[in-house]
């Protein structure tokens, strides 16, 4: 697989100030833009990466982009490769974007679903770590990226196909989903996938989400540092979308909350790791989570 991990994301906002305070103030990120941004565009920072997550101003809300990391040019261009033998177009970036996401090249193309995409490679780094205002000790990043997120993928079939037959992507585990007790509400597929030792990277749902992004999950060092941000929700009065539990899949213990984006962020720590996908069994799971995770609390007003 040339694609190794989840390495930012690109959000629109309609009110830049208000993902300042959510990810600054609730989830503890560094904003360094006024070393990398403009009045446009605000960066925040996780660890020894110049950023992973970047914020723009737009007329609304919502996912921009995913951004995938592969290794160097070759990787980049197997994509590219990748790409073109299946028909989907894609476009280089130019030297004014390169230059913005702080790498040595990258594409741009769009999944079936319509979510939008970047990889690159070659992240340029001073190497500072997180400075986090909130004082937490740290994010679970490196090798397994930013975290994983989760997309709409209304057209299913399509959509799932071309993570994995076309970028490469591994089926961890799966789920089939209704979210009432009427036996003729339609099933709804979710499949978690992989491309490196994070259990999962992507997930994908088959659904339409208006934010273009159901989650995101970042996870730090520590269930206390779990906790902690919980309070600083709590204090912020965001909302919370699904309460502390463990997931059954990846064994992350985390919580939910609304971004000012629209989609949710999980909050997380203790996320399960795979370093022989050769030897593992996917499976179908009937459980969101081993305990907790109630998301009913979304739904409340």
């Amino acid at each position: 697989m040339s694609i190794k991990s989840l390495g930012y994301i690109g959000v629109n906002a309609t009110t830049l100030s208000q993902w300042k305070g959510f990810a600054c103030d609730v989830m503890g990120l560094e904003d360094v833009s006024s070393r990398l941004g403009d009045d446009k565009t605000h960066y925040f920072k996780m660890d020894d990466h110049p950023y992973r997550v970047f914020v723009q101003a737009a007329e609304a809300d919502g996912l921009a982009v995913c951004g995938w990391e592969t290794n160097n040019q070759n990787g980049l261009d197997d994509v590219a490769a990748a790409l073109s033998s299946a028909g989907v177009s894609f476009t280089w970036g130019d030297d004014a974007t390169i230059a913005k996401r702080r790498v040595q090249n990258l594409l741009s193309f769009t999944d079936p679903a319509g979510n939008h995409h970047e990889a690159y490679w070659g992240v340029v780094s001073d190497f500072k770590g997180l400075n986090s205002p909130q004082g937490v000790s740290g994010f679970v990043t490196g090798d397994q990226g930013l975290g994983h997120i989760v997309l709409p993928a209304p057209n299913f079939d399509e959509t799932s196909q071309f993570f994995i037959d076309v970028l490469g992507f591994g089926l961890s585990d799966l789920m089939k989903l209704r979210f009432t007790p009427d036996p003729d509400e339609p099933v709804k597929r979710l499949w978690f996938m992989h491309c490196n030792r994070r259990h999962h990277s992507l997930g994908l749902l088959e659904l339409p989400h208006p934010a273009g992004c159901i989650h995101v999950m970042t996870e730090v060092n520590n269930v206390d540092e779990v906790g902690l941000c919980n309070d600083r929700r709590i204090a912020a009065d965001v909302k919370l979308t699904g309460t502390l539990g463990r997931h059954a899949n990846d064994h992350m213990v985390s919580f939910y909350m609304q971004s000012p984006a629209g989609f949710d962020v999980e909050y997380g720590a203790e996320g399960r790791t795979i370093d022989e996908w050769d030897a593992y069994e996917v499976f179908e799971s009937t459980v969101v989570s081993f305990w907790g995770h109630d998301f009913s609390v979304g739904h409340a007003d």
